[in-house]
């Protein structure tokens, strides 16, 4: 199993296409009804400058080898964010073909950095929001990662399958939100991963929430914000999180939770440090 790039680039521009009126763009609304909402194939090709006949065979996938001006023109008139753009020209160029190594070792600098990292949640994610190493504090925020099949070490797969994790996030859905929005980006990335293709289809046949939330095409790389977590022991936790990833080595991400000085939250996860030397441990993959 694989991405089908042209089916998943007619998708992505259609759903960007749903979600523009006329009147956002400026262009007039003659009241005439639509049978999809959002603007039409041929006002989306007036705005951008090229033809119907180009858009069409653009969002239809028909080939994969379109100038970076149609590209660029395409995106302005869709109005994509940073992250859109670049995903609408990994689908819309030619892939290698290249296949990734299908099992992600930690490399020793981030075991380090993440080992030192005692005093804060710490966890590193691999492709497929594969969970491939953490410290205790993470184990005892998140889940004992080290008490489950490495298999079951998924972000997503949690998020979705594990009930648990939706009285941990205050704001579930945002989580969960986000969490589909970056495999949705990761999947774009690794086109060849099969273990990608074969969670997406797992959480579709197993979970509405993540088929309704991808039906949404949302894209959002891991980069920092925060969660609100309801944790059993220590009650309420404002985290915020940054993403840590080296230039060489993009595939593995460390992410570190912090707190404000002197907040509740600090007290609390100050409590749960204490509580995670005896029952949890770090470990990897």
């Amino acid at each position: 199993m694989s991405l089908d790039r042209r089916a998943e680039l007619g998708e992505f521009l259609r759903s960007r296409r749903a979600r523009l009126s006329p009147e956002q763009v400026g262009l007039p609304d003659y009241g005439s009804r639509r049978r999809v909402p959002g603007l039409r194939r041929e006002e989306l090709a007036m705005l951008a400058g090229v033809s119907v006949d180009h858009y069409v065979r653009l969002e239809q996938g028909r080939t994969l080898h379109f100038s970076e001006s149609v590209l660029d023109a395409v995106a302005q008139a869709l109005r994509l964010n940073e992250v859109e753009r670049e995903h609408l020209y990994r689908l819309a160029r030619p892939w290698s073909g290249a296949e990734p190594q299908s099992e992600q070792q930690v490399r020793p600098g981030l075991r380090r950095l993440l080992d030192a990292a005692a005093d804060v949640p710490a966890y590193i994610v691999g492709r497929g929001t594969n969970v491939l190493a953490w410290n205790p504090l993470a184990a005892a925020l998140i889940t004992d990662f080290g008490a489950l099949p490495p298999r079951e070490r998924n972000l997503a797969r949690l998020v979705f399958l594990d009930e648990g994790m939706r009285e941990l996030y205050e704001d579930w859905p945002a989580k969960a939100a986000d969490v589909v929005a970056y495999l949705r980006l990761d999947m774009a990335r690794n086109p060849g991963d099969a273990g990608i293709a074969s969670l997406i289809e797992e959480l579709s046949a197993n979970s509405a929430d993540f088929r309704d939330t991808w039906e949404r095409h949302e894209l959002k790389d891991k980069t920092h914000g925060r969660y609100v977590y309801l944790h059993p022991v220590v009650g309420r936790l404002d985290l915020g999180y940054e993403t840590l990833r080296l230039p060489d080595d993009p595939d593995q991400a460390l992410i570190m939770h912090t707190t404000e000085p002197d907040s509740p939250s600090a007290t609390a996860l100050a409590l749960l440090a204490s509580w995670a030397q005896s029952t949890v441990r770090s470990g990897s993959r």
